[in-house]
Formats: C-alpha cells, structure tokens, sequence
C-alpha cells in the first residue's frame, strides 16, 4: 500500500517476525531467501548464513571446557555464530525494493513498541521454552533473556499483550543506519563486548567481515517441475537429491505404501549423503553438483528394495525457525526463511537490545575427520532451506516447511503432493505428513489410516504416531496460475495466514 513491492514485503513480514515469533527467529538469526524478479526474468539465490567467530577452534572449544562431552554446546555463546538475517534484510531491500530498510522495519518497531496480543501456538512454545531455561540456564550470561521475555517471572498465555521496548529502539537504529550499525556501529560493539564479559568467541571483527553471498539456486528436473534451493552450506540439496532418486518411480496413490515406502527410503538415502558431504562449500570434498546428477539418482533408486533399510553414503561418480514467501501484481515472488534454531536459540539476549542470538554452531562437529567439523571463519551445515518452483523457464511459486530436520522432509512431501497428486497449496501443506527421525523411526501424524502404518510395519518401517503436531513442520505455499491468479495455502498446524491487498 505504500509503494513497495513483494521484496519489501517480505523484508518487512521477515523483521516484524522477529518480533511476534520470538520463540523461532530473532534479530541475531541467519537467513536464506530465493527471489524472482520478474524485470530481470531470473531467480536469485542469497545465502546469509554467518560464519564461526575467528577466535573459534575444535581445540579452542576442548580447552576451554567449553564443551558437552565432546560435542558443541546448544546454549550459551560457544555456539554462537555471525547473525546474518539484518544483512539479508539490508541487501534484498538494496538491490530489489522500492522502500528505504528504516520504511521496511517500521511495522516491526510498532508492534514491539506498541504491543501485539500472544497467539496460542506462540504461548505453548513459549511457555515450553522458559520451562526448559528455567531449569538448565542459570549461568548470569542467560540473565538478559528472562528480562527481555520473562519480564513478569513467567512466560506470557495466549492473548497477554507482549512489547518489547529494547527490540524495537535496536530496529530503529538498524533502520536508521542501513544495517550499518548492526555490523559496524554501536550495535555491533555492544554484542562484542557481551561476547567478551561472558567468555564468549564472537568479536566485532567477525561482525564487519559478514558478507550475505549471492548465490545460484541448485535444482533438479521432477516430472517438468524445476526444484530449486539453495546450494550449499543449505541443507535444501537434501530434498532435490531425495526427489531426483524418486524421479525413477511412478505413483499413483498417496496413501498407499508403496508410495510413502519410496519416499521415506529416498529421503534416508539422501540424508546419508547430506550428512556426510555438506557443510561450507569451501570445505566440502566434492563438487555437490555431482549428488544432484541424474545418473546418480537413477544409481540410488536401484538400490531400493521394498524392506526398509539403513542407508550409508555412496561416492557419485563424476559427471527454532520461520517461513513466508510473498508475491506481487507485477509478477515478482519471494521465498524467505531466517532462524535462531532450536526455538530461541542459544538462550543469549545481548543485554539493552533485545538481540536474541542463534545458536547455529552447535551443529559443528568437533571431531576433527567430520566434512562438518569445527574451523574458525566457518560456515556450518544449516537446516533452513527456501523452496521455489519453475516450469519451462517460469515461475510456479515458492514454498518452504520450517523445523529443523523435518525441512527437507517437508518439502519432498509438499512438492509430490502437489506435482504427483494434483493437489492445491492448502491441500498439499494440509496432507497428513511423516517424518524420519534419524534413529531409523518414523513418525506419523495420528491422521495417517492405521492400516497404513501397520503395511508400512511389515516393511520393516519402525512408526509412531505422534499426537503433538509442531514436529511436522510449519510451511507456506504461494501458486501463479496461467491466466495470472495466486493461490496461497497457509499452515494449519500453527499461527498462520494469507494476507492479502
């Protein structure tokens, strides 16, 4: 209404999420987006995942003590790397939008300062976090975060109005300053000398040196649909190489269990891969090119049997987080996703800003022989993937599911509910969904035929039902029809909805 267009709408819808979905993503989140511009008729890739601070090492981390048994810490700032979502809000405005960035904040710093009133999802993962934090973080480092979001000693219940006076003086001077503060400015000195009181690795220099990168989509050919992502550090070639082994197959049912059987097993394979080979592709030991071949998709499809199995990596040969995606009359369209991880991430709030900082680094492995290890100026395997869809050269829509692991996971099911089975967004993202869990168990929404999951038993498959429905994801889903109309499918398992002007 003020001029913008589907980029600075969703930079706007992406910083005002920083503040009514504090439980997911934060001002100190990473962020990846895929954006159409219909004036240069091409679709562009941005990764702004940050990096390891340069004070970080596997050897820094065992010394320190700084560790779980061995592993990267979930809390605290150890696992804290460089928040890259202000810098992609700053450069999508900059080289796509019509608006200033202070013009794109502004409804962000009304609701924060103003107030909005707690939806019931956002009060259940709210409530479920303090509990947790209550009982684990009791270091003075956590201080911040109880008096930025437990101000009253509890968390807030559905309908209480939330404000948060800090978060929305920090968008101000974010606006103000293009971003500049954030990386270079007050802002940034304020969040190095937090680092520093706390024995923290994170220093302005490592702020200054963020860069957001543009980058090519990757994407793989699924029935004349053109699946695109983000290529790595992104984990989103999860999902393209699981749908270019199920290429091979042709379905007929959804609910059927040769047809779930198919796609669990091509995820499982996938995910062999993924967890083995991607990480910061300066780092990586192969091209990832390689693992979206369809050669090697065919190869992986032979390998499926119709028992369930446990899959290990092959070698090709050569040849807590939130979503939206925004379209506009002029044909532009964006798929955005930014994330603090594991809820409100590392459980760090830099004192007098509202600044909630991800914990992305805890994904790094310490074992020094992992593509995924720990190095200093590093950026780590990440869960959050932007999804969008093309055909003959044009755009169909974006899409994403957010939720940590379940993402690759949600979007195989979205994209095969849509182009296998014919159904619309809402219908796609409403279909009853499942998920792998790692351990080689499935999990089933309780929507699934019980007949189903007893044919998928006998497959070897391990199911259980689960009632809660947050683990299965949370997406979005925006379709251009040939005579010009949207479609949009918004989540049901959550707060959620279509906006429209």
């Amino acid at each position: 209404m003020r001029g913008g267009n589907a980029m600075d709408a969703a930079v706007a819808a992406a910083a005002a999420l920083t503040v009514t979905e504090p439980t997911a993503n934060g001002i100190g989140s990473d962020a990846f987006s895929l954006i159409w511009s219909e004036k240069d008729g091409k679709l562009y890739g941005l990764n702004s995942s940050g990096k390891s601070p340069a004070l970080l090492s596997i050897n820094r981390v065992l010394a320190d003590g700084a560790d779980e048994g061995g592993k990267m810490p979930r809390h605290g700032w150890t696992p804290v790397t460089v928040p890259g979502a202000v810098k992609a809000w700053a450069e999508v405005t900059k080289r796509f939008g019509r608006l200033s960035l202070k013009e794109n904040l502004t409804p962000a710093v009304r609701y924060a300062r103003g107030g909005y009133p707690c939806a019931p999802n956002l009060a259940a993962m709210w409530q479920l976090s303090f509990g947790n934090y209550r009982q684990k973080l009791t270091a003075p480092c956590f201080e911040a975060w109880f008096k930025t979001f437990a101000p009253e000693g509890c968390a807030p219940q559905a309908g209480d109005i939330i404000r948060l006076p800090d978060h929305a003086d920090t968008l101000e001077e974010i606006g103000e300053t293009g971003a500049e503060s954030f990386y270079f400015g007050a802002l940034a000195r304020k969040i190095d000398a937090e680092s520093r009181k706390y024995g923290g690795y994170l220093r302005y220099e490592d702020l200054a040196a963020h860069e957001a990168l543009w980058v090519e989509p990757i994407r793989v050919n699924y029935r004349g649909y053109e699946v695109c992502e983000i290529p790595p550090n992104d984990a989103g070639i999860v999902a393209l190489m699981a749908l270019n082994i199920l290429k091979e197959f042709d379905f007929t049912h959804r609910e059927s269990a040769e047809t779930l059987h198919r796609q669990i097993e091509a995820l499982k394979m996938a995910y062999s891969d993924a967890l083995h080979y991607v990480t910061d592709p300066e780092d990586m030991r192969i091209d990832y090119h390689d693992l979206l071949a369809p050669q090697y998709g065919a190869a992986r499809a032979t390998e499926m049997t119709d028992r369930a199995q446990i899959w290990t990596h092959r070698v090709p040969k050569k040849s807590g987080t939130v979503y939206l995606c925004c379209a506009d009359g002029e044909g532009n369209m964006v798929s955005f996703i930014q994330s603090n991880y594991m809820g409100f991430g590392s459980g760090i709030v830099v004192d007098g800003t509202g600044i909630a900082l991800q914990n992305r680094g805890s994904d790094f492995s310490l074992n020094p022989a992992d593509a995924n290890c720990l190095k200093p100026g590093k950026r780590t395997y990440h869960t959050i993937i932007p999804g969008f869809l093309m055909k003959d050269g044009r755009p169909v829509g974006p899409f994403g599911v957010m939720g940590g692991y379940m993402q690759p996971q949600g979007h195989l099911q979205v994209v095969t509910n849509y182009v296998d089975f014919h159904m619309d967004p809402q219908q796609a993202l409403d279909a009853p969904r499942w998920q792998w869990m790692r351990d080689e168990s499935i999990t089933a929404e309780t929507r699934f035929d019980p007949a189903l999951i007893r044919a998928l038993e006998r497959k070897g498959h391990r199911i259980r039902v689960e009632l809660a429905t947050q683990s299965f994801g949370r997406g979005q889903m925006i379709v251009r029809l040939e005579n010009g109309a949207l479609v949009g499918g918004t989540e049901s398992r959550t707060d959620s909805n279509i906006a429209c002007f």
